[in-house]
């Protein structure tokens, strides 16, 4: 019965999908919107298809940039979430200044970084860092806090330190929190590395699209549009993927009930 409500709701998702698709399409063949603003999805697909090779040697460049980025901001985002849990001064006063720094857009500090560190990988690596690092800080610390208290104290009673209370307790049941923070972060730190190559760089879908909007090639933006957003899918698909081989403890209704006979 589950398999066929998923079923039942990925055809929804998919008839959603086809029906815009079909209603672009006709708005671009009656003449609502000039093509030339709105290309039509046949439009955008052979804009794919003639820009394949080059969109795939942007996107390289795109993916590394993102990879470095998202990797320091994993780093990041657990120091700050383990020190914020073990030290409670370091907690009050660091959580407000976390927040504070979201309020700040994106868009405004890649101009600063980009000023003060050149137009090579560096700024746009510091910018993916800056965009992915407070998901991961906020729900590691959050599934750090939401730990059972009465185990917390067993293991105390036990003589455990805090360090085996971590390993053993508190980091386990932080990873539903930490791989839903990383599916945010997977996908903004691609939209982060096409926003700092906007403002500079040699290469890279973000550069790639500036390149199409000058020369009003808007099928070919279009195209890059989807495609980004393609590769944003596709890494939440890889950590939804990871995060069921790193829990395996946590079943699913049908297997549970296959162990439990």
């Amino acid at each position: 019965m589950k398999k066929l409500r998923s079923i039942t709701d990925k055809l929804y998702s998919l008839t959603a999908i086809v029906a815009i698709l079909a209603l672009w399409q006709i708005i671009s063949m009656v003449g609502l919107v000039p093509s030339f603003m709105l290309p039509s999805p046949v439009q955008v697909v052979k804009a794919f298809v003639g820009d394949f090779s080059l969109l795939m040697m942007h996107s390289r460049i795109t993916l590394f940039e993102a990879f470095l980025g998202l990797s320091f901001g994993i780093m990041l985002g657990f120091l700050i979430a383990f020190l914020m849990d073990r030290f409670e001064p370091i907690r009050k006063a660091f959580y407000p200044l976390l927040v504070v720094t979201q309020t700040v857009p994106t868009v405004a500090i890649a101009p600063l970084l980009v000023l003060w560190f050149g137009y090579g990988i560096l700024p746009k690596v510091l910018l993916i860092i800056l965009t992915t690092f407070f998901p991961i800080a906020v729900g590691l610390f959050d599934g750090f806090q939401s730990v059972d208290s009465d185990a917390v104290n067993l293991m105390r009673s036990m003589g455990a330190s805090k360090n085996q209370i971590f390993k053993h307790i508190k980091f386990p049941a932080s990873l539903n929190s930490f791989f839903a923070a990383l599916k945010i972060s997977a996908s903004y730190s691609i939209v982060g590395a096409v926003i700092s190559e906007w403002l500079g760089g040699f290469s890279g879908l973000g550069v790639y699209m500036t390149r199409v909007i000058k020369s009003y090639s808007y099928d070919k933006m279009f195209a890059v549009i989807f495609l980004i957003s393609i590769i944003s899918l596709l890494l939440m698909g890889g950590v939804q993927m990871i995060h069921k081989k790193m829990t395996p403890w946590e079943l699913s209704p049908e297997t549970e009930a296959k162990y439990n006979k």
